[in-house]
């Protein structure tokens, strides 16, 4: 096979590497209009963009090299934003430069960084690393890039979310300014276009993300639940599509470990990622992954970035993504050369207008569907059984031996029967779901009812939104004020000056009692006043902003009171604007 505009020695390890074609993303940067120039590379997930921006350096890394594979400094700098795809990208440019002999150095963290050093010395042509480790390389004087001839920064986008804009700009400035410099991204914001144009000279922009869907490979299905039911929804679609490998997204840490363990209890090989473990935890969880010692990942998206498994059939987006980028990052995961993937999006009945907004704002057809029953389960169940069970297999004496024995114990049908049973007994229960009807959404509600709140008294307290009021740091408050425990707290409603929750009615008085007298004590959250409302919570927020105010809702992880960070179970003093309402006279 023959690969045009490529050196000779790249395209015999692409055609060994089972390559017929170049993908699009990998043509584009090899025409000869691109050739020697700065690019800024908009292409999905999947794409094959570690190979296209490898070939895309390759006139001036093999020219540099001549026929040495040392390099007195490095001339290739691949900038990625996790662990995990910087050492994909260190693996893939391995083959691919393989027979020319480069070195290649990896810098992450979590890593040895004596060994990265002493690899640093070596003389690799490529190194490949993630910016925070890259920047303490450079500050540390073992990190010399005068000698680039070329940057890459991979998943740029995702780079500057997770905050490393300061990280890239130092590496950046400290690049000879006669370098090529090529950016790839998924999806091309103003903070890429403005880094562009910082640090690209009249750069090319190729646009290979798909003009019709998010990835053409991938099937998405969109599943309406009830949302106290999206954990079963899970185990259903799990044991419905019985991926070889499946990954299931969720936004926080603490979902994360939440669903792993569901699932963990319910049978099923599971690993977790996410940012509360460690790089040796990582290594070990996506290893299961790979040995099939686990089927399936409960990941978020950041602790995902740069996974590559081949087997991964099946996407499941557990929260909703925040938007349609993340969407197709996600489901990106799989749909991988050439092979056919499941993204299924679990769409609790009340955010399913949002869901139909962001698949039309990313261009994708979704098929609307309930989640599978376990009738359809066990039909799945039945047809995989018996392919299993009847295709050609060579089967030794011993096994021979073994199944003559029981044909002389025990009746053929019986075998059957205990053979289907042992399959059945390995496979996790399938879970039955509310019916997707309104008598159901209603059944749902009455489920969700917390028992002991049928008969509620509402109370309110001075304070909201325009003081970061939040119900994680609020809850403490009020537990200590009243003298209860959280349990006994219902909802709480957090408005723009004031917010509200609910206290059993049969309780209410001895809270009331508890408030009068902790009002004066030496804290200053004791001079915040709670008092009983018969109005309700107002729905004051939403009318100012109609009104144009500004909105000054808290953000997630920001601050609490008084501008400190916000301490779980140990609120802050609330310094608001102004001083704190004192209470009435006689508390």
């Amino acid at each position: 096979m023959s690969f045009e505009n490529l050196p000779p020695i790249l395209g015999e390890a692409l055609a060994e590497r089972g390559y017929s074609a170049l993908t699009p993303v990998q043509a584009a940067v090899t025409a000869p209009d691109a050739k020697g120039r700065d690019l800024i590379v908009s292409a999905q997930t999947g794409s094959g963009k570690t190979v296209a921006f490898g070939i895309a350096l390759a006139d001036e890394l093999l020219g540099e090299i001549g026929g040495t594979p040392l390099a007195e400094k490095p001339l290739a700098l691949v900038i990625a934003p996790t662990r995990e795809l910087a050492l994909q990208v260190s693996r893939e440019l391995g083959w691919l430069y393989a027979k020319a002999g480069l070195q290649i150095a990896t810098c992450v963290g979590g890593m040895d960084a004596s060994k990265e050093r002493r690899a640093l010395r070596g003389g690799p042509a490529i190194v490949v690393g993630t910016p925070g480790r890259l920047r303490d390389h450079l500050e540390r004087g073992a990190l010399d890039l005068s000698g680039l001839i070329g940057v890459v920064l991979d998943e740029a986008d995702e780079m500057l979310d997770m905050g490393f804009r300061d990280d890239l700009e130092e590496i950046l400035d400290a690049t000879p300014g006669r370098r090529r410099t090529l950016l790839f991204s998924a999806t091309l914001p103003q903070p890429i276009v403005r880094l562009a144009e910082r640090y690209q000279t009249d750069a090319l922009r190729l646009s290979l993300a798909g003009q019709d869907r998010g990835h053409g490979d991938i099937a998405y299905q969109a599943i309406t639940v009830a949302p106290s039911e999206i954990e079963n929804a899970v185990v259903n679609l799990l044991r419905f599509h019985e991926a070889e490998t499946a990954i299931c997204f969720c936004a926080t840490r603490d979902s994360v470990r939440r669903l792993h363990a569901t699932l963990q209890n319910r049978g099923f090989g599971v690993v977790a990622l996410s940012g509360e473990h460690s790089q040796s935890e990582r290594n070990q969880a996506l290893q299961a992954l790979r040995d099939r010692r686990a089927r399936v990942c409960v990941a978020t998206d950041v602790a995902a970035r740069g996974l590559d498994l081949p087997t991964l059939s099946l996407v499941i987006h557990v929260e909703i993504p925040r938007d349609a980028e993340t969407l197709q990052h996600r489901s990106g995961r799989t749909g991988r050369a050439g092979k056919k993937g499941t993204a299924a999006i679990i769409v609790p009945y009340n955010r399913r207008k949002r869901v139909e907004s962001m698949l039309r704002g990313a261009k994708i057809a979704a098929e609307w569907m309930d989640a599978p029953s376990p009738d359809a389960i066990r039909a799945k169940d039945h047809a995989r059984l018996m392919a299993k069970l009847t295709e050609p297999t060579d089967y030794d004496d011993d096994d021979r031996a073994v199944a003559r024995e029981l044909m002389d114990r025990m009746a053929p049908e019986d075998i059957a029967a205990a053979l289907v049973q042992t399959h059945r007994s390995r496979m996790p229960q399938a879970e039955e779901l509310l019916a997707n009807t309104p008598e159901g959404r209603e059944k749902d509600k009455a489920d969700r009812h917390r028992p002991g709140f049928e008969d509620v008294v509402w109370f309110k307290i001075g304070i909201g939104r325009r003081q970061n009021a939040e119900p994680r740091w609020v809850l403490p408050l009020l537990c200590r004020r009243g003298h209860i425990t959280r349990n006994e707290i219902g909802a709480i409603r957090i408005g723009q000056h004031e917010s509200w929750f609910q206290i059993p009615r049969a309780i209410a008085p001895k809270f009331a009692d508890a408030l009068k007298r902790t009002a004066s004590g030496d804290d200053e959250q004791d001079a915040i006043l709670i008092e009983e409302s018969a109005e309700g919570p107002r729905i004051e927020a939403r009318t100012n902003r109609k009104q144009g105010a500004p909105h000054a809702g808290p953000k997630p992880f920001r601050k609490g009171p008084g501008g400190k960070p916000f301490k779980p179970g140990k609120p802050k003093p609330f310094k608001g604007k102004g001083k704190p309402p004192r209470p009435p006279k006689g508390q």
